[in-house]
């Protein structure tokens, strides 16, 4: 019965089709939405019937009766659309295709993302490198790049290094988020979950404008992969296990994308260790336990896109037990000695001293793309950033006060549009509103505030643009203005008040005398004007050679820690003093690099040369006696900079299995009025690999790679401080750096089909092979204890 009725239904909708006058015509373009040009070869299909367009995009069709149709129009690269169109109404219609398909279809491209900007030294750490250090650090992984390193407090607190430069000079987004997690501090590490990136993507300079014109060091980037219209679900899960620290992590996504293009995905980590181990004794104290999570979720169209995003980041960290010193002679012993002062059994348990760091993120972004013009942006992001440092104090119950409570919030509004109609130049221009409030609770701490209340108020605006001269030579140009405000209130002893000689020259910001004793109240309120620029071009030539070239003035205010610190800094265990005086750093850099890629060999060769006026600097220059006894010193200071240095790599395809990479970096850093080396530059490394692969043995990957660290030679001079053992001065020896060292590191894999849309990756590293006992330079752990010795880690990654 029901078979019968459609037939009849069909017969009679054919009868009333030939019924009617069918004569109408319906013409127009096929166009592509993004920059209006006509799409020739685009197909129109309807009825069973299928016309092309001409090579002005145009196309006509006849013989359409009074009614209405679904046509289906189609073309290479894009996304078909079926619209519904009454004949009867309509005689003219032009169709808008999304010919730039690949900006949704992200996840296709992995690994071959775009570069940030056109003549910067750029280089992006893949999944694969991203899932081989899930249990570690983003500092670790991004140390697999020829230029970047780190500088550690032990083995879980890494600050990435770019060229010579950290802490603020570094700029780290997370998801388009400017990270703001109180980087002033040596041992205050980036406080995001690696494993929440999808990519990571390292600027060795400021040149990306749109992200800000302070980042004098460099600009790291990590951005998740974008879920691509269609019905879909897919995740992985990592797990990992290592011997040294006992520990591991594990990490889950999952994601489920719509063919509308609404999508949802939610990410996990969980990291716990115990303490490491030095290849001859425990390193005490030095455990770890961390815990992340993500959600997103909105819709990813290419007109027009919603997406909200929300992460929460909690870590306790321990510091070495024995890196507290109470006063120089511990410094003089520990050097001496060659081992830590403590040394325990193993535990997972995480001591004084130590960090509480846990970190709110979350934003909203919508874009919105017009028709032969571009793409507007505009996100609001929001951060809550609260860290506790715990000492080792008098009492129990001072102990279980932190010594450092400070709470950083931080709300940025940020709009941009993208003028890339144009096949041959885009602009770029937007601006940048943030607000943020620093409160550091001295009543729970019962300290004095190393770093005062503060407010903080930035603008910030800024237009780039590119030119393809033709198809091997783009030009690119940028300019960014900055304005940022500082609000602070300051308490200072009087004795440090007149030490640094302010009343003659901040006389003015007193705002109350006799504070608390011996203290007086101050309201420093400070103004930056900041101007960057950037030009550059990129050349390519002999197919596959291609030259990269960039200038780069970059401004950065000094940051509230380099203005203000005034104290014990517990965590650090030393006095950190910083001044009022401070200029802001004006940064001159040019970079250059060469590079050929083919698929037997490359390389790449990239020299710069940066002068930086009023370079600040924190530097050991005594020891004072406190009521907890004395402490080393370390005051800020403003100097002129040159830092001068190159990062090369090559890699040798010798046969279908076997591959090499071989790398290089070497940065030298100086004062320029008094010629003296910079503190904490890193010595040259030297990195070699050779590589073995099998795609028929389960995709079998085999690598041994060996890494030369040579000492650093060039250091600043050591302070002489009253030793109370010897009961006069003596030279503290505590720029010395250490001896040169050689590690050996082998990682293998292989992966495995676990059905038609699911596969297991097994992987197994092994770091520091021979156990060798070492010092890095850039560890401020380095004068009390060696770094870490062998350690195995195996990693199960299931992709379903």
């Amino acid at each position: 019965m029901k078979r019968n009725t459609l037939c009849i239904v069909f017969l009679l909708a054919v009868n009333y089709l030939f019924a009617q006058d069918c004569n109408k015509i319906l013409s127009g373009r096929v166009i592509d939405f993004h920059d209006g040009v006509s799409l020739e070869g685009a197909t129109i299909t309807f009825n069973s019937t299928t016309i092309k367009t001409d090579s002005n995009g145009m196309y006509k069709i006849t013989g359409l009766c009074a009614t209405s149709y679904a046509f289906t129009i189609s073309h290479e690269d894009c996304n078909s659309q079926v619209v519904t169109i009454n004949i009867n109404e309509v005689s003219d219609k032009d169709f808008y295709l999304e010919h730039h398909l690949s900006e949704l279809q992200e996840v296709k491209v992995s690994g071959k993302n775009k570069t940030k900007t056109s003549s910067s030294q750029e280089e992006t750490i893949n999944k694969n490198i991203i899932d081989k250090y899930s249990s570690a650090t983003l500092g670790d992984a991004l140390r697999e790049i020829p230029g970047v390193s780190s500088l550690n407090t032990g083995s879980t607190i890494v600050k990435p290094i770019i060229q010579g430069l950290s802490g603020s000079r570094v700029l780290i987004l997370n998801n388009n988020v400017r990270m703001q997690d109180m980087e002033w501090g040596e041992e205050h590490a980036p406080n995001v979950d690696i494993n929440t990136a999808g990519n990571v993507t390292v600027v060795k300079g400021a040149s990306a404008l749109k992200y800000g014109g302070d980042a004098i060091g460099g600009i790291i980037i990590m951005e998740s992969n974008r879920v691509p219209a269609k019905d879909t679900l897919f995740g992985k899960t990592i797990v990992t296990g290592a011997t040294n620290g006992r520990g591991g992590t594990i990490s889950s996504e999952i994601v489920k994308g719509y063919h509308n293009g609404w999508f949802v995905k939610g990410q996990g980590t969980l990291k716990r260790f115990g303490d490491f181990e030095a290849p001859d004794y425990v390193l005490s104290n030095t455990g770890v336990s961390e815990k992340g999570g993500s959600v997103a979720f909105g819709i990813n169209k290419f007109e027009y896109g919603l997406d909200a995003f929300y992460s929460f980041y909690d870590a306790e960290i321990g510091v070495l037990a024995s890196s507290h010193i109470g006063n120089p002679d511990d410094l003089f012993q520990s050097i001496n000695s060659g081992q830590p002062d403590i040394i325990r059994d193993f535990t997972y348990d995480i001591l004084n001293p130590r960090q509480e760091v846990t970190h709110h993120l979350g934003k909203v972004k919508y874009y919105r793309r017009f028709e032969e013009l571009g793409k507007w942006t505009t996100q609001y992001d929001f951060q809550n950033n609260q860290r506790f440092e715990f000492d080792t104090r008098r009492t129990d119950d001072l102990s279980r006060r932190p010594s450092v409570d400070l709470e950083l919030t931080t709300h940025t509004l940020t709009s941009d549009f993208n003028f890339d109609a144009n096949n041959n130049y885009s602009f770029n221009a937007g601006v940048m509103l943030r607000y943020q409030n620093n409160f550091a609770d001295a009543l729970e701490t019962g300290v004095r505030r190393l770093i005062p209340d503060y407010d903080k108020y930035d603008f910030g605006a800024f237009i780039t643009g590119e030119l393809e001269i033709n198809e091997s030579l783009i030009l690119e140009a940028g300019i960014r203005y900055d304005f940022t405000r500082v609000d602070a209130k300051k308490f200072y002893l009087e004795s440090r008040w007149d030490e640094r000689g302010y009343e003659a020259d901040f006389s003015d910001i007193v705002i109350e005398r006799g504070v608390i004793g011996s203290q007086l109240l101050t309201n420093p309120i400070f103004d930056y004007h900041n101007i960057s620029s950037t030009v550059g071009i990129q050349y390519l030539f002999k197919e596959d050679y291609q030259l990269r070239a960039n200038y780069t003035l970059s401004q950065r205010p000094p940051n509230p820690a380099e203005l203000f610190s005034d104290g014990l800094h517990h965590s650090a265990a030393r006095i950190e003093i910083g001044d009022l005086r401070f200029n802001k750093e004006t940064s001159h850099k040019f970079s250059t690099s060469i590079l050929k890629n083919n698929e037997k060999w490359g390389w790449e060769i990239a020299p710069y040369v940066n002068f930086i006026k009023d370079y600040i600097l924190l530097e050991p220059v005594d020891a004072t006696l406190t009521i907890r006894g004395p402490f080393p010193v370390w005051e800020y200071r403003q100097t002129n900079a040159l830092l001068l240095g190159f990062d090369a790599k090559m890699y040798v395809h010798w046969s279908k299995n076997w591959q090499t990479d071989h790398n290089f970096s070497l940065v030298k850093g100086k004062e320029t009025d008094d010629d003296i080396p910079l503190i904490n530059m890193p010595a040259p490394n030297f990195t070699n690999k050779i590589v073995f692969t099998e795609q028929d043995w389960f995709n079998l990957q085999v690598s041994l790679e060996s890494q030369y660290t040579f000492r650093q030679n060039e250091f600043p001079p050591n302070i002489f401080v009253f030793s109370q053992d010897a009961g006069e001065e003596i030279e503290l020896k505590i720029n010395t750096p250490p001896d040169a060292y050689h590690l050996l590191s082998f990682d293998t894999n292989m992966g495995f089909k676990l059905g038609e849309k699911n596969d297991l990756k097994v992987g197994l590293t092994i770091n520091n092979l021979l156990n060798k006992r070492y010092r890095n330079y850039l560890n401020r752990q380095r004068n009390f204890a060696d770094d870490l010795g062998r350690n195995f880690l195996l990693r199960l990654t299931i992709n379903y």
